[in-house]
């Protein structure tokens, strides 16, 4: 445990579900947990005890939040979890909180399997619908010219970017053809408990977070981690964009939530301490943002800012990332107008601190 998680409390301490088993962590709140194969090896799932009208009358089973990535492993997991933990009961309805694969991957499979409806934001759905598609401008090709505009020369780094063209399809081969919006603020009954939603932005799209004020609970997806930091990231795709303030913002939609809330986040554990876990972000932010500001006393790429922003080395999935976010936190210092940006004769944005 670091010094800043030492502030948080873990609600379960060290317990885990094991793989294709559950733990309950609130009355009708079931927590399964997929493996990925990346640095980050898991991530968490949820079942929520649920009825819902259907045209053949009221239906008990579970609402599944998140799915896992597309894998047989995957797979053999959530059958585990049917033949064992369901109590009995189906599957009536799959929610997604936001569009990156280990959270949609399964998504397809899930509500083929059941044949149950997908829930999602519209921002994440299409942006699912889009890379899932492999279509121009969403595909892995598209992310070497971006960052080659960001100082990336290496050619066998760029061969690498652009050898990940099928990534996202990989991982999410399909995605559902329909799916009913979900949208900020409006409540979604689940079991007969009311569960606000709260979008976020600068991780992804219009990511969904759930936060049901009876037991004051929060399924914070990606928005709020315990033991890292929610990656925030200028993709080709939108070149122009400011994820950093984005999500800076989308994290005071939280403020009015309840002290002794119960996280439960997409990884790491269950924990309280949300209000000092958000104050933590924050002050991350701003740290990463007074380094990025001090390195462009003289004129910095994307690129020559990496090794500012990240002190270990990093593998070529965590390096898209890596980049994504230095381009992240040039861009909010450059709105804010901290930084100039130029583009040089070699078609190269360099970042200076404005005279």
């Amino acid at each position: 445990m670091n010094a800043l998680e030492s502030q948080l409390e873990y609600a379960f301490g060290d317990t885990l579900p094991a793989l294709g088993t559950t733990l309950e962590v609130a009355p009708g709140i079931l927590w399964l947990r997929m493996g990925l194969p990346f640095a980050l090896d898991h991530i968490n799932l949820w079942l929520l005890e649920d009825e819902i009208e259907t045209p053949s009358g009221r239906v008990r089973g579970w609402t599944a939040v998140d799915c896992g990535i597309s894998t047989d492993v995957t797979k053999e997991s959530w059958e585990s979890i049917f033949a064992t933990q369901l109590r009995g009961l189906p599957i009536i309805r799959v929610l997604v909180t936001h569009c990156h694969p280990d959270h949609v991957g399964l998504a397809d499979w899930l509500c083929k399997r059941w044949d149950v409806p997908l829930w999602m934001s519209a921002g994440e759905y299409a942006f699912a619908r889009l890379m899932s598609a492999g279509l121009p401008g969403a595909d892995g090709t598209a992310a070497a010219p971006h960052f080659r505009r960001h100082g990336l020369i290496d050619e066998e780094l760029i061969d690498k970017l652009s050898g990940r063209n099928n990534y996202y399809q990989n991982l999410v081969p399909d995605v559902p053809l329909s799916y009913t919006r979900l949208q900020d603020q409006r409540m979604v009954r689940i079991g007969g408990r009311d569960w606000r939603v709260i979008t976020g932005f600068g991780h992804s799209p219009e990511h969904v977070s759930l936060y049901a004020d009876d037991v004051r609970v929060l399924i914070s997806g990606d928005m709020v981690l315990p033991r890292i930091s929610t990656n925030v990231s200028v993709f080709a795709i939108e070149p122009e964009a400011n994820p950093v303030q984005q999500y800076l913002d989308s994290l005071e939609k939280y403020a009015g939530l309840a002290d002794d809330t119960l996280v439960l986040p997409s990884h790491g554990k269950p924990f309280r301490g949300l209000h000092t876990r958000i104050a933590q972000l924050n002050d991350h932010h701003r740290a990463r943002l007074a380094e990025v500001v001090e390195a462009c006393a003289t004129p910095q790429t994307a690129v020559e800012i990496l090794p500012v922003m990240f002190k270990r080395p990093l593998d070529t999935h965590q390096l898209s990332f890596a980049l994504g976010e230095a381009v992240a936190h040039l861009h909010k210092l450059w709105f804010d107008g901290v930084l100039e940006r130029r583009l040089g004769d070699d078609g190269i944005y360099r970042f200076t601190a404005s005279a």
